[in-house]
């Protein structure tokens, strides 16, 4: 049961990395299309204590950034956290010789030092990933690279299906114990009071 449960976890992870907010394929020089030009790189700039406006760019690098890598791992990204809580949290990303054509409804007019200067044949925007959850920030980038979802296999929805079975049925096994557990110490403090009240008539 113990190696059972190891390799379940190790499957958990995997399909973590491999599904979810950020799986998702950027255009490249072979599938970028006229509205979606490639993707060259990405930046990520953001203060490493939550408040400020930083939480959800700091959300976004462990929860989206990690799964766009794997899926993009030709794609250079990069990410700089700063001690600077009133800068700015900030997503850069270079597109090969033009935007998108959504960028600029998107584009905010951040510098960030922090950021590579785009190439001669690259063209930059900046997303302001400050006070917004990185969902948002996740649903602006697929509107400005036109970035596709990746969806599970039907062998993966088998195994998110077979998770979410084991998971329920460790709900219940830690309730059950957690039920004999009390049960026992209920008992144990019985005996000790039996035992006290024992000793006391003899005291009589």
């Amino acid at each position: 049961m113990v190696n059972l449960m190891k390799r379940m976890r190790k499957l958990k992870t995997l399909l973590n990395v491999r599904l979810g907010p950020g799986a998702a394929i950027l255009p490249s020089p072979t599938s970028s299309t006229k509205e979606f030009p490639p993707v060259t790189r990405m930046h990520l700039t953001y203060a490493k204590k939550i408040y400020g406006g930083h939480q959800g760019a700091r959300h976004f690098w462990r929860n989206c950034l990690t799964r766009l890598k794997y899926h993009n791992p030709g794609v250079r990204m990069t990410v700089k956290q700063t001690t600077e809580q009133e800068g700015p949290a900030a997503l850069t990303i270079f597109f090969s010789e033009r935007l998108s054509s959504t960028a600029a409804e998107h584009a905010a007019n951040i510098n960030d030092k922090y950021a590579p200067a785009p190439s001669p044949t690259e063209k930059a925007v900046v997303i302001d990933a400050k006070n917004i959850d990185y969902k948002e920030i996740w649903r602006r980038v697929k509107a400005v690279t036109g970035a596709q979802d990746v969806e599970a296999t039907p062998e993966e929805k088998a195994e998110l299906e077979k998770l979410e079975e084991m998971r329920k049925q460790s709900e219940i096994d830690r309730a059950r114990v957690a039920a004999i557990r009390q049960a026992k110490k209920d008992q144990e403090r019985m005996l000790q009071e039996a035992r006290g009240e024992v000793e006391r008539l003899r005291q009589l």
